[in-house]
């Protein structure tokens, strides 16, 4: 029933209705708004808490403890960044990744155990510890501080249930070794193995097009042979051979063998198993690679025998590494000159990018620029972990290297365990180079390569045609059309231009004849101490050799040392990457939980990598100095 005016007490009850659940979802939205202030909120208080009191930390470590050195994940120059709270959650949500483990984290603790007398030994347990062979440099500058921890006078350890080869090469610095009665040591060398698609890239119909400069520039090599070329063969087994000889000098030095032991044992596995009963463990022992053979417990039992018992008496009185670093509390700037260490590592890719993920040109200029125009940093140290990228963004970091240097602060280029191609690129004009006897560098070359499908889309039926304005408008349809000779020719002459400039920066920037540049160049890969003979290296030794010679060229005898890297607010490292990590550990995200299964885990893996090697290849002239061999 109903009056004229258009009332009606259902049309009141259905009005009502919706004002009520219109009400009802405004409190439900202000109360979610209120509750998330609120957490942010105490986050963010517990974050600048821990950032206010990073220079007190708390962390209690027992006298005459053990300092375990037991990473768990990939040794790396300069670990991505990890919001304070995306660790706890992986853990919560049992979606762990790998770690990177900054082996100058390692470093430091070791170096501060040293003289630490709350710290009798070290015990390393490095079962979990990934050191790729490209890092090889990483672990004998580990290996370097743990010896000189040993000499101080105090015990290392390790035990084990088993040692990789590059595991073995720090494990072979401790007073004694101990493997499980099961375990193994397996020593194959060093080795450059890839695939070769150009068969199967022509059984698919794929057209490769490859624009390089160089005879030893054998990055697009695996898709255009089906072997390796002589001159590839030639310049890996060189780096390669060197790589070898350091890791068996190393070996035998530190354990006491006799000249050739390492060698007979790699190359004669067979027969030394056979003459310990195929018994890895054993063969291990007798050849003196390990000390003791015994399980888990009696390690944990001869552990706590060397550093007495922990509080529950279930294991030994330790502090693990990363508490260590804790209780040592952050390196302070104090009121002397400043040496900025800025840090390239990964592929060199045009614009911004996350530091420990790649090396942006942008990112890396932009803090070049911050060094220079900081009155307080008096020389700047450059350390490179990198195979190289964009030309382009290669030049916009060394554009920023020049300007430090015409402002009047030395710049020294410290190389790590690569600085190959771009990563050359951007270190040719400092005022010194320095790099260590196992660094890859060179690779002084420029490529340029993809694919067209025209052939594969014939056979299905499918072709391209049409008109253009000009004669490179056919370019609108190279993909699945052909590559138009013209725009081959052109890409070629880039290629080349970029080569030559390339020689042009190494001769300006190491004060060479472009002419002898040209022979140690095309593309070729070198070791540190043969770069060193070459004139491309000044000096063999590290990070720490480095520092010293840019204090040396800035005349300064009392300085501090300051890691230049992009500083956020606890709120910004709060929220970064805070809710797509949630949402993918959660499962809303269903590509990643469906990557929680193993086997889709490996596959997964394997798609993300190749999407990101190719996401790396961004220059905007599609000209790369990058060493695909060395990554």
């Amino acid at each position: 029933m109903s009056d004229q005016s258009g009332f009606s007490v259902w049309g009141f009850i259905k009005g009502f209705g919706k004002l009520v659940i219109g009400v009802l979802l405004l409190l439900q939205g202000l109360i979610g708004l209120v509750v998330l202030l609120l957490v942010v909120g105490v986050l963010v208080s517990v974050a600048n808490g821990v950032a206010g009191n990073a220079d007190k930390p708390q962390v209690s470590i027992p006298d005459e403890a053990a300092l375990v050195i037991n990473p768990n994940g990939v040794l790396v120059e300069q670990g991505k960044e990890i919001d304070p709270f995306e660790a706890v959650i992986e853990e919560a949500f049992g979606a762990n990744q790998p770690m990177q483990i900054e082996v100058h984290d390692l470093v430091r603790a070791v170096r501060k155990a040293k003289d630490d007398d709350r710290i009798k030994g070290i015990v390393l347990e490095l079962g979990n510890l990934q050191i790729p062979s490209t890092s090889a440099s990483k672990a004998h500058y580990l290996a370097a501080e743990l010896r000189e921890f040993r000499e101080g006078g105090k015990k290392i350890i390790a035990v084990g249930d088993f040692y990789s080869q590059d595991q073995y090469l720090l494990a072979a610095t401790a007073d004694e070794i101990h493997m499980n009665d099961y375990g193994n040591v397996v020593i194959f060398g060093y080795g450059r193995y890839g695939l070769y698609l150009k068969s199967f890239l022509e059984k698919l119909k794929i057209t490769s097009h490859v624009f390089r400069v160089g005879t030893f520039k054998s990055a697009v090599e695996p898709f255009i042979r089906d072997d390796m070329s002589p001159e590839a063969e030639q310049a890996n087994r060189a780096y390669l051979d060197v790589l070898w000889r350091e890791y068996v000098s190393t070996i035998e030095g530190a354990r006491g063998l006799s000249a050739g032991t390492i060698d007979n044992y790699a190359n004669n596995l067979g027969d030394v198993l056979r003459s310990n009963n195929g018994d890895f463990a054993k063969a291990a022992l007798e050849t003196g690679l390990v000390d003791q053979l015994n399980s888990r417990a009696e390690q944990r039992e001869h552990l706590m025998t060397m550093f007495g018992k922990d509080k529950d008496e279930k294991s030994f009185k330790q502090v693990g590494f990363r508490r260590y670093l804790t209780s040592l509390g952050p390196r302070k700037d104090g009121a002397n000159p400043n040496i900025a260490v800025i840090t390239a590592s990964g592929t060199i890719v045009d614009g911004e990018a996350p530091l420990g993920e790649a090396a942006g040109g942008d990112t890396i200029a932009g803090l070049l620029r911050k060094a220079r125009e900081d009155e307080n940093v008096k020389a700047v140290v450059l350390r490179v972990d990198s195979p190289g990228g964009s030309a382009f963004a290669s030049d916009i970091i060394r554009d920023e290297l020049l300007a430090i240097k015409a402002s009047g602060k030395p710049v020294v280029a410290s190389m790590g365990s690569l600085a190959a191609s771009g990563g050359y690129w951007i270190s040719a004009d400092a005022d010194e180079i320095w790099a260590s006897p196992t660094t890859i560098t060179g690779s002084i070359g420029i490529f340029g390569y993809f694919n067209t499908f025209e052939e594969a889309a014939a056979e299905w039926g499918v072709f391209t045609d049409g008109v253009g304005t000009t004669e490179l408008s056919p370019i609108m349809a190279t993909g699945i059309g052909p590559l138009p000779d013209n725009l081959a020719d052109i890409i070629q002459q880039s290629v080349e231009n970029g080569y030559d400039r390339f020689l042009t920066v190494v001769s300006e920037g190491r004060g060479l004849e472009k002419d002898y540049i040209r022979t140690i160049a095309e593309g070729r890969v070198w070791i540190g101490e043969t770069a060193t003979e070459l004139k491309l290296v000044d000096n063999i030794g590290g990070l720490d050799e480095s520092i010293d010679a840019a204090a040396r060229l800035a005349n300064l005898e009392d300085f501090d040392v300051v890691e230049m890297t992009e500083k956020k607010t606890p709120f910004e490292q709060l929220l970064s990457g805070f809710s797509a990590q949630a949402m993918q550990l959660t499962g809303v995200d269903r590509a990643a939980s469906m990557r929680k299964t193993p086997t889709l885990a490996k596959i997964a893996g394997k798609v993300e990598e190749q999407i990101e090697f190719f996401d790396e290849f961004n220059d905007p002239n599609a000209a790369y100095a990058r060493c695909l061999s060395c990554d």
